[in-house]
């Protein structure tokens, strides 16, 4: 019999809604039971892909042992982080502070107030080699809740004031040494072997990547770029990226790039997409270019709505088995490609009799002299072949600040190879968010199917922001542009720290938690405050308007000061403070009659403004008759010229 969420809207609750459990989404009615009922509250958070939610699921919340234990002595509610970032972050807080350490499936134990007093992350059902099992934990806290409640209450209230505190005072000034100091510390942590920072697991980071980018061409700095490169190639080599169906699993699991964790989410290939186009415009290796499309036509394939939204994730289990969908044995190759070009494929791709991973094979180019095409048709068989063997479970709701990552990475490679297949993917992503995910100037969430879910956070805004300026700043339309401010000036008004500094996650559009979170670190995705200081500083680049630049000069102030203990963190921040520091170029384009936009903007340079008139006007004329450029830097416009070299 299902649950009571059965009717939610997220994948990651319905697949919870046939658990013996009796569980209750996020909402009133669960806490007012609880008081009623004088019991804790047991709450699970996670998200449709994750392995170790899956584990905990099978083991636990499908035991009817432990759901009758749950059932009698707690009031259970599942949140899918996805859907509510804003639960997510105060309870996460929790976490860490009472194991060291967070992740998911979240598992927090609290009062009907909202008020925690115990949290870790997944328990085995049955207590083994010092870990208490769930089941024996659920027993504990029951008893201990009969027993000496008091003794809960305080930790609870200790918490909860905890989580409460106010913020010190921050200097407030813009540091211009921070992307010095970042850079320093990217270089000390840069692992020269293999690539990326730091010891397994080792995670993509792209936003680190673009920040060091844009940090070697404005500071000429080519070990900065060098770091760069080494690691965009050890992940397009390894098993990160799906040689078969492209695209990128979430982490590594090893130093190597081989052993990836298999689930593949939308906001790191959309990030990734940008890292990549970043090193090729400023490296000119065709190789990012290559890696960059591959993955856009991963995203096509396997994530885009028929509408244009684009999905959530993809699962990394099949049939019950982490990575099961994307391994390979060497025999099964030469099987499906016939012995003799089976072989030479196994050759190149690391594929061997006895396995590289658990006894069968991840494909990957590590000990390749070069990446080649040559096994192309091959892939796209092997590929078919894999549909059919296997099938991933979908996250199919589409996510709005994950859209607006998706439609940035889209302009970007508009930008860079000119093809109008990006431009439209962008434009009809946009045109699904404003259909499904937007009332005016109210953003939501997520939706799936004809199911909205909660009022968007900071994140939504700040995000979509971005995608609105990225659009604009390929197309030059001017509905772009005013959306873009209307849903920045919403931002401000529902999210703004009016006693303080920075944006608060939950605006006043939100309901309340027993604490208001305001995230600047950018961990696996960027924070809204970082977003939201590149969203101020490049509409106060383009519209040239002071209200803009002065709030973006006291959120780079307040982002300096959250920054200053470890710069290397706040990447996207340290990206926006370095368009602040060095204003792009403006570059206006006359074309000429005989030229076409898709041609011409392929030739300009990525940091710069662009914009292109397609007739001349009485300020911006043809020279001799050909497509003209004219260019404004450190505010001094040059002569009108026919040529960028």
């Amino acid at each position: 019999m299902s649950n009571r969420l059965i009717n939610q809207s997220s994948p990651y609750l319905i697949q919870h809604s046939e658990n013996p459990v009796d569980w209750y989404p996020w909402s009133e009615e669960a806490f007012e039971l609880a008081r009623r009922v004088d019991k804790p509250v047991f709450l699970s958070i996670g998200y449709s892909t994750c392995h170790w939610c899956h584990v905990m699921a099978h083991e636990s919340f499908e035991n009817q042992e432990i759901a009758d234990i749950l059932n009698q002595y707690f009031v259970s509610v599942k949140v899918d982080r996805e859907e509510r970032p804003d639960i997510d972050s105060v309870y996460m807080e929790v976490c860490q502070a009472f194991t060291g350490r967070g992740g998911w499936p979240m598992s927090i134990f609290m009062t009907a107030e909202q008020k925690p007093f115990f949290a870790g992350t997944y328990f085995p059902p049955e207590s083994n080699r010092g870990m208490i099992g769930f089941r024996d934990l659920l027993l504990t806290v029951a008893d201990k809740w009969r027993s000496d409640r008091e003794a809960l209450l305080t930790t609870a209230d200790d918490v909860s004031r905890q989580l409460c505190r106010e913020e010190g005072d921050v200097d407030s000034r813009i540091r211009g040494n921070l992307p010095v100091e970042a850079a320093n510390l990217f270089k000390q942590s840069f692992d020269k072997q293999h690539g990326g920072f730091g010891s397994a697991p080792k995670f993509p980071m792209p936003h680190n990547l673009i920040f060091l980018t844009l940090y070697s061409h404005i500071y000429q700095d080519d070990s900065a770029l060098s770091q760069v490169e080494c690691t965009l190639s050890a992940m397009r080599r390894g098993g990160l990226f799906d040689q078969i169906g492209y695209g990128f699993s979430r982490y590594s699991t090893d130093e190597l790039y081989l052993v990836p964790h298999f689930e593949k989410m939308l906001y790191d290939n959309a990030l990734l997409i940008m890292a990549y186009l970043v090193a090729y415009k400023k490296s000119g290796n065709r190789q990012h270019l290559d890696t960059a499309e591959k993955t856009a036509e991963y995203v096509f394939q396997e994530m885009t709505d028929k509408e244009g939204g684009f999905y959530s994730a993809q699962d990394a289990d099949s049939e019950g088995e982490e990575g099961k969908y994307y391994v390979w044995r060497y025999q099964e190759i030469c099987h499906v490609l016939g012995e003799e070009r089976g072989r030479e494929f196994c050759d190149y791709f690391d594929i061997t009799r006895q396995g590289n991973f658990e006894g069968k094979n991840i494909p990957n180019q590590l000990k390749s002299k070069e990446i080649t095409d040559d096994f192309e048709k091959e892939a796209k068989t092997l590929y078919q072949y894999r549909k059919n063997r296997g099938k991933l479970h979908l996250d199919d709701k589409v996510l709005t600040s994950w859209n607006s990552l998706m439609i940035c990475a889209m302009a970007m490679l508009y930008r860079v190879t000119g093809k109008e297949k990006y431009r439209l993917a962008a434009a009809k992503s946009r045109a699904y968010i404003e259909k499904n995910l937007a009332e005016g100037n109210i953003l939501y969430v997520s939706c799936r199917g004809n199911m909205r879910s909660v009022k968007g956070f900071l994140d939504e805004y700040a995000y979509y922001t971005a995608a609105l300026v990225s659009l604009y700043e390929v197309t030059a339309e001017n509905c772009y542009l005013e959306r873009a401010e209307q849903i920045c000036n919403e931002a401000v008004h529902q999210f703004a720290d009016q006693d303080g500094n920075g944006y608060f996650l939950c605006g006043n559009q939100n309901g309340n938690l027993i604490s208001r979170p305001k995230e600047t670190y950018d961990g696996a995705l960027p924070s809204g405050n970082s977003a939201f200081a590149y969203c101020l500083v490049r509409l106060s680049q383009i519209t040239g308007k002071d209200t803009y630049r002065q709030m973006a000069e006291r959120q780079l102030a307040y982002l300096s000061g959250a920054a200053e203990h470890y710069p290397a963190g706040y990447s996207l921040f340290l990206t926006a403070l370095l368009l602040y520091l060095h204003p792009p170029k403006k570059i206006t384009v006359v074309l000429a009659k005989d030229d076409k936009e898709e041609k011409i903007i392929r030739k300009i340079p990525l940091y710069s403004e662009i914009k292109i008139l397609k007739e001349e006007t009485t300020s911006y004329q043809l020279l001799n008759g050909k497509t003209t450029y004219y260019i404004c830097e450190n505010y001094i416009c040059l002569p009108p010229v026919n040529s960028l070299e």
